[in-house]
């Protein structure tokens, strides 16, 4: 299923982060926090013209932002480009 956001929005997937600390501690799952970082998959019209963001970007977003949405058994989020905070590079 393709998705096409529309507005000031962008798709994105979570990443994933790592499970162990510095030191070799495993974090068990119910202690881990969602991570904040994400890759994106799919950019609006509008977006795609202001030419900040692209497909494929790794952002960081605000903590209780976007709206989860589950396409094809995969989850993502759904954010205002407001809530994107920085690319990392």
């Amino acid at each position: 299923m393709k998705f096409q956001p529309l507005g000031q929005r962008v798709l994105v997937e979570r990443v994933e982060e790592s499970t162990t600390t510095a030191t070799g501690i495993i974090i068990p799952d119910n202690a881990k926090e969602k991570p904040l970082s994400a890759i994106v998959k799919a950019i609006s019209k509008e977006v795609k013209e202001d030419g900040e963001i692209d497909v494929e970007d790794k952002v960081v977003f605000a903590k209780y932002s976007g709206t989860e949405i589950t396409l094809d058994g995969e989850e993502y989020l759904v954010l205002n480009t407001d809530d994107i905070l920085g690319i990392l590079k």
